[in-house]
């Protein structure tokens, strides 16, 4: 008998892959309820479903793959006691949400007459993301800031410098983190009213990486009293019903697709299908990829004009002008986004 996959219709790339072995469900995120996952062994999600005890109880549900990078959306623990194995697609979306922090900067550089190489950049999060940011910073000439305590635990060669002396020293502080409440250094309102207080330099503050990591009301005040410049953000408390003084506010406001490039969700795709391969011991998809996109060639970097070739290669504006005036449409915007191209620098 096969097993019964149920599989988020969001996802791109996987319509076809599994039917030869499987019989697979299409259903958007709002559909995957309880009833619909009784009999399933796999579940193929995004961040939309909570993977819980409501969803998963009393079902035949054994292995979940999420398409993402994040998976506070999992309940790790229950699927622990529960002897189910899950996994995330970590470090899938680094390049294209890179390729939106980098628009986010240059947007503000060019909107401020400023010259990326007179900026510093405290990066908040040195994972995938935030390393790829900070090289990218570094090649154009920044200075840059690393706060990553985590990770300086466990690497001795890894510096880690604090909160506030980025709160002190940044132009420019970007989130890369994911959203916890109960580690050792939880990061749910890690910005806060405290946080905010300690800004010397009038900074851009960018979060593109969870919603709760900044403490919205506090940001709002902190703008409010001239203690930020500008902000960008993507990832929103309480979605999709976000903060609409937050939205018209920001530089920029976008419905929480940092993330969503073609190569970003193909990378994301690959993982769960081999993943998921691995598990239901499909041999036949254990190399699995996505051959639908051409290889785009790399663009020169020119730090001189960076600014409007980044503008040029993803014109961030956009998108935060399409969710600032149809703010209600947050989540029909996200499930339909134009899967944009990431485009390589190259010296």
């Amino acid at each position: 008998m096969k097993p019964l996959i149920v599989i988020d219709d969001a996802i791109p790339f996987i319509k076809g892959v599994f039917e030869p072995w499987a019989n697979v469900h299409y259903l958007p995120a709002a559909a995957i309820t309880n009833q619909e996952v009784k009999h399933a062994t796999a579940l193929v999600v995004r961040t939309r479903t909570h993977c819980n005890e409501r969803l998963l109880f009393d079902s035949d549900v054994r292995f979940i793959a999420t398409a993402t990078i994040g998976f506070d959306h999992i309940d790790t623990q229950y699927c622990q006691q529960n002897q189910i194995t899950w996994c995330n697609a970590t470090g899938c979306n680094a390049g294209a949400v890179e390729q939106y922090v980098m628009s986010a900067i240059a947007l503000y550089a060019q909107c401020r007459q400023l010259s990326c190489q007179t900026l510093t950049i405290g990066v908040v999060g040195v994972g995938h993301v935030g390393k790829r940011i900070a090289t990218m910073a570094q090649r154009l000439g920044m200075s840059v800031l690393l706060n990553d305590p985590p990770r300086a635990m466990q690497e001795t060669s890894f510096s880690s410098v604090s909160l506030q002396t980025i709160a002190e020293e940044a132009d420019i502080i970007t989130f890369h983190t994911p959203l916890t409440r109960t580690d050792a250094f939880p990061t749910y309102h890690m910005a806060d009213e405290v946080f905010f207080s300690r800004l010397k330099r009038q900074p851009l503050i960018i979060n593109a990486a969870r919603g709760g990591i900044i403490d919205e009301n506090a940001l709002l005040e902190a703008e409010a009293f001239g203690k930020v410049s500008d902000f960008v953000i993507d990832c929103w408390e309480n979605e999709p019903y976000i903060n609409r003084v937050l939205l018209q506010k920001a530089l920029a406001s976008t419905p929480h697709i940092a993330g969503y490039s073609a190569d970003g969700k193909a990378n994301a795709t690959m993982h769960c299908v081999r993943r998921l391969a691995e598990f239901l011991k499909i041999a036949a998809l254990d190399s699995f990829t996505v051959d639908a996109l051409k290889p785009i060639a790399p663009v020169k970097l020119n730090p001189i004009t960076f600014t409007e070739q980044q503008l040029l290669l993803y014109p961030i504006l956009l998108d935060s002008e399409i969710l600032k005036r149809q703010p209600e449409m947050f989540e029909q915007l996200r499930v339909n986004y134009r899967l944009r191209r990431e485009v390589a620098y190259c010296d």
